[in-house]
């Protein structure tokens, strides 16, 4: 399991624990929170009622036929009370009166229980003793919905305490609401649960952003290009990656040591061994041993070739490992080709004119221009042209073109610009195809045979990597290479 659903269960696993254990207490509860507040009112009414058989007491003997047919009424009463979802259409509460020895005088519910002796049952007996008597009892012991609550309140006359008064309401509509309330907590915390776990998706996501960042880094790294190093928080993460970036530039770094100096050793092998042939052969001519002039100037010649080989080596490498070296292009400025490629083409107008080519140049839109660094994309644009120059045969034609095309990604979709240059020359050998864009890899040149420093096709794809492009090299049909590069607009 990937990190982020590992942080994704985990914050979802606390936040139902956190909500189930206060949402189970609650509706455990709910019951004995709302009995108490039924009990509150029944306390009320039963002592309001009380009150009022005190005073007919004073007045006159206890009647209990006067009390059932006011009882009777008032159960054949109809209501229309909407309370919340509850509609109530009668009223279901009922009176008891008994007297100091706990003698039912009075039932509203069951007039056949007079004369029963409850002095028993804790409400009759707790009020009788002076105290605050109240119980919670079922018809049927079986039956939950049989339960009912007794609260009752004592009757004074004359300072003693004459009898009880006990209000008995079933809890039928208690349930109802009881069960409408479990309902809309269950909704509520399945609410919040939802809410929960969307919350720890963005956590995860949020947590995990960093380090797709730094994932997506490393595979740049892995696959040659020159992503630009994300920008990350000063947290735990953050702290991770640049010590992981100064781990990789160090590493980078004497990689890069090693294999220019294994290259640059393997390149200069042959031009230094030439020279000092040469060198040799000269020095025993000076020694007395005769050598023929044509002979001693081609000597003299080819040292000064080698070395200027072995001068034009260190210029591109120098060249190629100060680009390799930047982390990025610091300035973006707006380019316009069709000043570059106009630039490009004079700068070779000696040359083309002594070979017999001709050099031709379609810079497209005369507005066309690209983000990036103008001198970079000089050097790359000449390279091009000048590795297609020394393939190219007398008489020969080379073309560059410039032009904008859309382009459609899976993630992505826009604008590039494309940098066209094509020859008539042989093209590229299939054995050359994968090793064409590798350091110090050349192929030897139609009209002399010789190789060039191999590092200028190279320098050309760091130059397009650090633009957020590509560079590629292909044949035509008709015969001849196509060299594109292409850049982001």
């Amino acid at each position: 399991m990937s990190i982020g659903g590992r942080i994704f269960f985990a914050c979802l696993i606390i936040s139902c624990l956190c909500l189930f254990y206060p949402l189970y207490r609650l509706a455990d509860t709910m019951a004995t929170h709302y009995r108490e507040g039924v009990e509150d009112s029944l306390a009320d009414q039963a002592n309001i009622l009380a009150s009022l058989v005190e005073t007919e007491i004073g007045r006159q003997p206890f009647s209990r036929q006067n009390w059932q047919a006011v009882f009777d009424r008032i159960h054949n009463r109809l209501l229309a009370a909407h309370i919340y979802n509850l509609d109530k259409d009668r009223v279901d509460s009922h009176v008891r009166i008994t007297n100091n020895k706990g003698i039912v005088l009075f039932d509203s519910e069951d007039p056949e229980s007079v004369g029963k002796n409850l002095s028993a049952w804790r409400d009759v007996a707790l009020t009788l003793a002076g105290r605050y008597g109240a119980r919670t009892t079922r018809l049927d012991l079986a039956d939950e919905r049989t339960s009912r609550l007794y609260v009752a309140a004592p009757i004074v006359v004359n300072g003693a305490i004459w009898g009880v008064l006990t209000v008995i309401k079933p809890t039928t509509n208690i349930r109802y609401f009881v069960s409408g309330a479990k309902l809309k907590i269950a909704k509520s915390g399945l609410i919040a649960l939802i809410a929960a776990g969307l919350f720890s998706l963005a956590a995860a996501a949020w947590i995990t952003r960093p380090i797709k960042a730094l994932t997506g880094y490393a595979r740049g790294i892995r696959d040659g290009l020159s992503p630009a190093f994300p920008r990350l928080a000063n947290d735990e993460i953050g702290e991770m990656g640049r010590a992981l970036a100064e781990m990789q530039r160090a590493l980078e770094g004497r990689r890069y040591v090693e294999q220019y100096v294994q290259h640059l050793t393997h390149e200069l092998k042959s031009p230094l061994s030439a020279i000092h042939g040469a060198v040799e052969l000269l020095a025993d001519e000076q020694a007395g041993k005769t050598m023929a002039p044509e002979r001693r100037a081609c000597f003299i010649a080819n040292i000064d070739g080698q070395s200027r080989r072995i001068q034009a080596i260190v210029d591109r490498m120098l060249e190629l490992a100060a680009l390799e070296n930047r982390p990025g292009l610091e300035n973006r400025q707006p380019v316009l080709l069709s000043a570059l490629i106009n630039t490009v083409c004079e700068s070779f107008e000696p040359l083309v004119a002594a070979r017999d080519i001709s050099l031709i140049a379609d810079s497209g839109e005369s507005n066309l221009t690209v983000s990036g660094d103008g001198f970079l994309l000089h050097q790359a644009v000449t390279n091009l042209v000048q590795n297609a120059l020394d393939f190219s045969p007398p008489g020969g034609n080379i073309t560059i073109r410039a032009f904008r095309q859309e382009f459609r990604q899976a993630t992505r979709q826009g604008y590039e610009i494309v940098v066209e240059i094509a020859d008539q020359g042989p093209g590229i050998p299939d054995y050359a195809s994968e090793k064409i864009f590798d350091k110090f890899f050349s192929l030897p040149r139609a009209s002399t045979g010789q190789k060039s420093t191999g590092l200028g096709l190279n320098f050309v794809r760091q130059v397009a990597i650090m633009h957020g492009g590509r560079v590629n090299l292909e044949n035509l049909p008709e015969g001849g290479a196509l060299a594109r590069l292409i850049l982001l607009e």
